[in-house]
């Protein structure tokens, strides 16, 4: 399958920043190096990038680059895990995920009883209570969530996958997707829903930046 594409100018033109500002937010690693895709065009060589990701990427840029420094939005944006970890009483407090989510992991997943969480753990305790706020999954779907994530995050899948839930004639599945690509099914397989690991991922800092302290 080949990605949709959007050429330098296009892009330029459509969001309004400038060719400095491109480069700098590469520079700063906001834009990851591997979107800059050079291709043969009639015009010699051109710069493109995968459209729907650069699009987003760039909107959240600008909608946060007035509260955060781009060091700081390097960070966001960066696939790693942080280094924090926190235990079941500043995640509650910091009100991180719900006290059902919580224990709904605890149970799934067999942490020990009083655990300090990664922030890898409290990423997959995030995707879960994400879902289970919107009413998307049951209690019992969400130990599946659980015990899919932690037997195949990021291990197997890496760190930008995403997380599909589907449904055909009552039955339900996850599926973890390397590199957040496409997947083809049949047509009475419905997707109920579909996240970014590295978007829960941005979420998830953001999140516990703004609620330290």
């Amino acid at each position: 399958m080949n990605e949709d594409l959007i050429s330098k100018k296009e892009l330029l033109d459509m969001t309004g920043i400038s060719y400095g500002q491109l480069y700098r937010w590469k520079r700063k690693n906001l834009i990851p190096e591997q979107w800059f895709i050079r291709k043969s065009s009639f015009t010699g060589q051109e710069t493109f990038f995968p459209r729907e990701k650069i699009l987003q990427r760039i909107d959240r840029i600008l909608n946060m680059k007035d509260d955060l420094s781009l060091d700081a939005l390097a960070d966001v944006f960066s696939p790693s895990p942080g280094e924090v970890s926190l235990s079941v009483g500043e995640i509650l407090e910091r009100n991180i995920v719900t006290t059902i989510s919580l224990n709904l992991y605890i149970e799934s997943a067999g942490a020990p009883a009083q655990p300090e969480f990664s922030f890898e753990k409290m990423l997959i305790i995030y995707v879960l209570d994400k879902m289970l706020r919107s009413g998307d999954i049951s209690l019992e779907e969400g130990r599946l969530l659980v015990r899919t994530l932690e037997a195949h995050f990021p291990e197997r899948t890496g760190r930008e996958c995403g997380v599909m839930l589907t449904r055909k004639m009552g039955v339900v599945a996850f599926m973890l997707v390397p590199g957040n690509g496409e997947i083809y099914m049949d047509s009475e397989v419905r997707t109920v829903v579909k996240l970014s690991m590295a978007q829960c991922t941005e979420e998830l800092k953001l999140w516990m930046g703004g609620s330290e302290g």
